[in-house]
């Protein structure tokens, strides 16, 4: 309970790099989630120094060419000016993963309500997994943030990561620089009810 209790999203990291096995501990929690009919459709991608900042190069371009698309709806766009905040943050971590969901295509795609469904189930896995994620980054004393401002600049980074899986999201990893309260959550009144 206390990773739980004590996890936050953290927004500035220090530039120390930490040691990889600590990343592989937090990958290997990631693996041990629970996942619908034990299919496991996660794959972790993860980037540091110029791999990573090949990759942010590639989802700045896309967030440029979403903000100057003037054929893009407002309402589409009304995310940017945060998607552009958090690729400050994924520049300044040291450490990216990028999670993709190995049992479906882009999610932009019309697929049938059967695959629709399996795609659902996989996400619900894929989250599970990364909760793991965040939480054992927490208990080895790493901070972290997910992230799923990808999608803004999804055909740019599917193209530079070299995949037809679904990008679901991104983590980052690194040592705070911060130590922010927790932030508000609804009454349990609100969350939760018995009948």
């Amino acid at each position: 309970m206390n990773e739980i209790e004590s996890r936050r999203s953290i927004r500035k990291y220090r530039k120390e790099m930490p040691d990889r096995g600590l990343i592989d501990e937090i990958l290997h929690a990631g693996m041990l989630a629970p996942s619908a009919k034990n299919r496991q459709p996660w794959k972790f991608l993860v980037y540091t120094e110029k791999s990573k900042e090949m990759l942010l190069s590639a989802m700045e371009t896309g967030l440029i060419r979403m903000r100057d698309d003037s054929t893009v709806p407002q309402a589409a766009k009304a995310g940017l000016t945060d998607a552009f905040h958090t690729l400050g943050i994924m520049r300044e971590a040291p450490v990216l993963v990028a999670v993709l969901n190995t049992g479906s295509g882009s999610p932009f795609a019309e697929i049938s309500p059967a695959d629709r469904i399996t795609e659902i189930c996989d996400s619900l896995s894929i989250g599970a997994a990364v909760e793991n994620m965040l939480l054992k980054a927490t208990a080895l004393g790493l901070g972290s943030l997910w992230i799923a401002n990808t999608f803004f600049a999804y055909p740019e980074l599917t193209a530079v990561i070299g995949t037809d899986a679904q990008l679901a999201c991104a983590v980052v990893f690194g040592y705070a620089d911060e130590a922010p309260p927790q932030r508000p959550r609804k009454p349990f009144g609100d969350a939760a009810e018995y009948r």
